[in-house]
């Protein structure tokens, strides 16, 4: 009897001791996901290192949301105006039938635009002119079925002043230190890429697609794109 009562003792003090262990340890396991998804924003932002805005982490920005036409009605042609974004705005929106949504994207990179949409390097060339247009974006979010993307799909790119139609040329996967595909190239492609899954943490590879040009329309009315 008295061994059951000592069990009994030793049960009550070492039962708060274990609840709290267990609820640190869930806690612990709940900030995985935050902390990871802050490395993965930081190592999509290394190719943007060109920026137009003080190297401090988000110094001075300002965000700005436009409203991008994505059913134009007006005249168009194959040769236009390019208008180009500063740090922090919205100029584009990204269509394809195999996302589920259409993907915002933002001019430059950093954490806060990352929450927001899909970011454009901005060392990289305006949507639709020569050269590599460079976008990248969280997997768990907007980019969350950028694996489905097939060779042959299309894509389409509205901007403040015209709309673009792309082609899936390339599945590519690399990892992050190389810059093979999000450097300047002489070829005019749009290159959209973002983390490969990993369930562990954060991954150090990347997955994305590389498109090309296949169709221009810009706005007879420079800005007619966006409201």
């Amino acid at each position: 009897m008295k061994n059951k009562e000592k069990n009994y003792t030793q049960l009550h003090i070492l039962t708060p001791f274990v609840v709290l262990a267990l609820c640190l340890g869930i806690f612990m396991i709940a900030m995985i996901k935050p902390a990871d998804k802050l490395k993965v924003y930081l190592n999509l932002a290394f190719m943007d290192d060109l920026k137009t805005v003080p190297d401090s982490a988000n110094s001075g920005l300002v965000i700005r949301d436009n409203e991008i036409v994505t059913e134009h009605d007006g005249e168009t042609s194959e040769t236009g105006e390019f208008i180009r974004p500063v740090f922090g705005e919205m100029y584009a929106i990204i269509k394809c039938d195999v996302f589920g949504v259409d993907v915002p994207v933002y001019w430059g990179s950093s954490s806060e635009l990352f929450e927001k949409g899909a970011c454009q390097a901005s060392g990289s060339v305006l949507i639709g002119d020569s050269g590599n247009s460079v976008i990248s974006a969280h997997e768990d979010t907007y980019f969350a079925d950028l694996k489905s993307l097939e060779e042959g799909d299309i894509i389409t790119v509205n901007t403040n002043y015209g709309e673009f139609i792309y082609r899936v040329k390339e599945l590519i996967a690399f990892e992050k230190t190389n810059t093979k595909y999000i450097s300047a190239s002489e070829e005019t492609k749009l290159t959209l890429y973002t983390c490969q899954k990993d369930v562990l943490g954060t991954s150090d590879m990347r997955i994305g697609v590389i498109c090309e040009l296949t169709e221009k329309k810009f706005y007879t009315a420079a800005g007619e794109g966006s409201n």
